[in-house]
């Protein structure tokens, strides 16, 4: 019998410090779970520290007997911290809260054109941007990228003055090209008959009779005569140094016909002309290409150039009269082409991935997407990713609809009853004992 007593004795010694033991590891002890769409994010309960996001998930142990925790808040640099509120799970139990954390978005300024204005002392001077004649100074160019350019100055009698500028976006830059007279010039005083003709030196149009023309270079220049009706007159001159020469010139009149006289210009010069597909030569760099004798109606002109958009315009042709075509020719290059993209999701607030960048949170509609084909994936926390391959045409917006299944939460298996299973065996020894010695 006291060999029974001890073996009892020992028994409910060994039941009374296992049970409070089992109920301090297991029976009071719960787990919150908070799951995230950014590892590394750090988690804190009231403001207290418990870990970091890690393989999309923190799991934090607590107690249901403790000061219960009301909220959480989950966080990380670049991007917008999430906060939401707290329940304690039950003993044995795991509850399960999610935090969505959104990048900071950067904020892209804005490319504006900006303008240059071109002054020239004396003014008049020809300018050319970037070897392109753009008009006569003082001159304003609108609509410039943001670079550096070259602006060219040119003045008869003057030397031609280059300098560069710098455009940025939506300024106005401003550059004065001051002019030097050459060492030796002259002058020419042009008379005609009959008088108002168009004056024509060196293919640059300066004016109309009777005119005068100062700060010249001395030499040898062509003087062209044209008056509508007449004849063109043209002669060869000599400008003498320091002086003044007088030109005068008598044009013919043109008998009433049926034709008449197309001048075609182009902004840059140099593209082929044709008129009614049949080429007439090319556009000088500044003033017009001159076609004779074209008959009395309407006509088609065409310029073409290397590098920019074929010009095409109808023109009408009257008897003994001078039609005008100036053609602003507009330089090409490959347009990228872009459409859009309409990605919807079932339940929304979900991550959109175009060829793995974030884009946004759905509802999204996203604009210039280059067309071709992109991988998109839709992703939100506790369901499962929705990946597909989507074409998107310029000009044009493709839709997405997302529909996505959720996932099953596994909880984590906890449990105290392997120490309650061990004092229940002790029980049994202790029973099969007693029962043994009676």
């Amino acid at each position: 019998m006291k060999k029974l007593f001890i073996l009892c004795c020992i028994a409910v010694c060994l039941f009374l410090a296992v049970v409070p033991a089992a109920s301090a590891i297991g029976g009071d002890q719960g787990w919150i779970e908070i799951r995230s769409n950014v590892d590394g994010a750090k988690v804190y309960f009231d403001g207290v520290e418990k870990g970091v996001i890690s393989g999309g998930s923190l799991t934090v142990p607590v107690y249901s007997t403790a000061a219960p925790y009301h909220s959480f808040t989950v966080e990380k640099s670049g991007y917008t911290p999430y906060s939401g509120e707290l329940s304690m799970p039950a003993a044995g139990a795991t509850k399960t809260f999610y935090a969505t954390l959104n990048p900071i978005p950067t904020p892209v300024p804005p490319v504006n054109y900006g303008s240059i204005y071109v002054e020239s002392s004396p003014s008049g001077a020809s300018i050319y941007f970037n070897g392109n004649y753009r008009g006569s100074a003082p001159l304003t160019i609108n609509e410039v990228w943001p670079g550096s350019y070259s602006i060219q100055a040119e003045l008869n009698g003057y030397h031609t003055y280059t300098t560069t500028t710098s455009v940025s976006s939506g300024t106005r830059s401003d550059v004065y090209c001051p002019l030097s007279p050459m060492a030796t010039s002259g002058s020419l005083y042009i008379l005609s008959d009959p008088i108002n003709a168009k004056v024509v030196l060196d293919g640059l149009y300066r004016g109309n009779t009777p005119l005068t023309l100062n700060n010249l270079a001395s030499g040898t220049h062509i003087v062209e005569l044209d008056h509508a009706g007449y004849y063109d007159w043209k002669s060869t001159v000599d400008v003498p140094v320091g002086g003044t020469k007088t030109v005068s010139g008598t044009l013919n009149p043109i008998p009433v016909s049926n034709v008449g006289w197309v001048y075609v210009s182009s902004s840059p010069g140099g593209a082929s002309v044709t008129l009614d597909g049949t080429n007439y030569g090319q556009t000088p760099a500044s003033g017009s290409l001159k076609l004779n004798n074209i008959v009395t109606g309407d006509h088609t002109v065409a310029l073409t150039l290397a590098g920019y958009t074929p010009y095409t315009t109808k023109v009408n042709v009257n008897a003994n009269t001078v039609s005008e075509v100036s053609a602003l020719l507009s330089p090409t290059g490959p347009k990228p082409a872009f459409g859009g993209l309409s990605v919807s999701s079932t339940p929304s607030g979900a991550n959109v991935f175009v060829d793995n960048n974030f884009m946004g949170i759905t509802p999204l509609t996203l604009k210039e997407i280059p067309a071709g084909s992109h991988m998109v994936i839709v992703r939100l926390t506790g369901y499962q990713d929705y990946e597909t391959t989507t074409s998107v045409n310029a000009g044009a917006t493709s839709t997405i609809s997302a529909g996505l299944s959720p996932v099953t939460p596994t909880t984590p298996q906890k449990s105290g009853t392997i120490p309650l299973m061990t004092c229940g065996a002790l029980l049994v020894l202790v029973l099969f004992s007693i029962k043994k010695n009676q």
